[in-house]
């Protein structure tokens, strides 16, 4: 009976040595991987070793106790990681400029974290349009240049009372190229451009958007010269007080907004708020006051028309020749991007006559035999004329009434 008890035993105490030595290697394993706190002669050794200025992978504390990295809150690896690039600056000699990053220096690593969200919206390279590339529109171009090239290009004389304007709207009928003039802007003035919506600067959580807004025109300054560029800005701040349904966020929203905008003119950085509007009649009266140039951009003329047309629509030789006077004439009221829609449409006429002749074929052509599109007739034009209607023209007296009323014009 003893043989059979210590048979039943023996096996469980050597289960019981084998699981115990699994524990402690495990945990061994654990303290070093995963950087639990060491022995009291360990920290001795690391606290002499940080008074002699050989700082390992922790942050020494005044009590000589030493944290590592994992236990580190993120605030405070944040904290030390600036420490560490302040002493790497301070090494670089002086002949040497440090290059400027990215981000200025926060007070917190959830600022950052925004701030990381808005550098989305920086456009890297150059959106390619140019000044000759906008057909007519002269008045809003003068103004544009008066208003932001030339701050950039003879800053000498923009001192004093001769400041920079800080804030800038751009007003007309939907297609009238708005936003081509915004990218004309970034492309010819060489200034960081933030290309912002509504969806850059609102959030779902309570107090974000604030920040974001706040974040947004810290690092404008940061990388002065630089232009913010707010698209379809009455959606973000129409007239406060009108709807008892506004909600508080939003009126939290507009009122960082403002304040930030009304910052911009105490300080000398070159920093500019591009706006573009369809509704200007909608904004509040306090963010008009901000924008202190107000520019309408109204419906081509004629000589703007007939500029679009013979780019989109080039004379073929051979061919008989378009009638852009005509042309002219029946596009009345058209916006540029109406009149881009009547050439597309002109150019698809004689497409649709060619897929009716390959698709009425059984067998199918060769890419490399399939013949050529041919030119577009005035008759095709007449055909698009028909086809497409103004979009922009019901409500271009509001525009003008509104321009006499607010709008900036260049006097002689």
């Amino acid at each position: 009976m003893w043989v059979l008890y210590l048979g039943l035993v023996i096996p469980i105490v050597l289960v019981n040595l084998g699981l115990a030595t699994f524990f402690l290697d495990f945990k061994m394993f654990y303290n070093e991987r995963f950087g639990r706190k060491k022995e009291k002669k360990e920290e001795e050794t690391e606290t002499r070793s940080d008074h002699n200025g050989s700082y390992s992978n922790g942050t020494a504390y005044s009590n000589g106790s030493n944290k590592n990295t994992p236990e580190l809150a993120v605030f405070e690896q944040f904290e030390q990681q600036e420490r560490q690039n302040g002493q790497r600056s301070r090494a670089i000699s002086d002949r040497e400029a440090p290059k400027k990053s990215l981000l200025p220096v926060f007070d917190s690593a959830e600022t950052r974290t925004l701030a990381e969200t808005l550098c989305r919206d920086i456009i890297r390279g150059s959106p390619d349009v140019t000044w000759e590339s906008i057909k007519g529109l002269e008045s809003a171009k003068k103004l544009l240049k008066e208003a932001v090239v030339m701050p950039i290009k003879y800053p000498k004389y923009f001192t004093g009372l001769l400041s920079p304007w800080k804030g800038i709207l751009l007003f007309g009928p939907p297609g009238t190229g708005k936003t081509m003039l915004a990218k004309a802007v970034a492309t010819e003035c060489k200034t960081t451009f933030f290309n912002i919506s509504a969806s850059s600067i609102v959030s779902k959580w309570r107090g974000d958007s604030e920040k974001l807004v706040k974040v947004l025109f810290e690092l404008a300054r940061h990388h002065a010269p630089a232009t913010i560029f707010l698209d379809e800005i009455d959606a973000i701040i129409s007239q406060r007080g009108e709807a008892r349904s506004e909600h508080e966020a939003s009126r939290r929203l507009k009122t960082e907004l403002l304040i930030q905008m009304d910052g911009l003119t105490k300080t000398d950085d070159l920093v500019f708020v591009l706006a573009a509007t369809n509704l200007p009649w909608e904004l509040d009266a306090a963010m008009l006051r901000r924008l202190e140039k107000r520019i309408l951009v109204p419906l081509p003329e004629p000589e703007a028309r007939q500029a679009m047309f013979e780019e989109l629509l080039p004379a073929v030789p051979g061919e008989a020749e378009f009638q852009y006077d005509f042309l002219v004439d029946k596009t009345e009221g058209y916006s540029g991007s109406d009149i881009r829609l009547v050439c597309k449409e002109a150019a698809m006429q004689p497409l649709r006559r060619l897929m009716t002749v390959l698709e009425s074929q059984q067998e199918v052509v060769p890419e490399d035999d399939l013949p050529v599109v041919g030119p577009v007739t005035p008759k095709d034009i007449a055909v698009a004329l028909k086809n497409t209607r103004p979009s922009a023209h019901l409500h271009a007296h509001r525009y003008e009434k509104f321009n006499a009323d607010y709008g900036s014009q260049i006097l002689h």
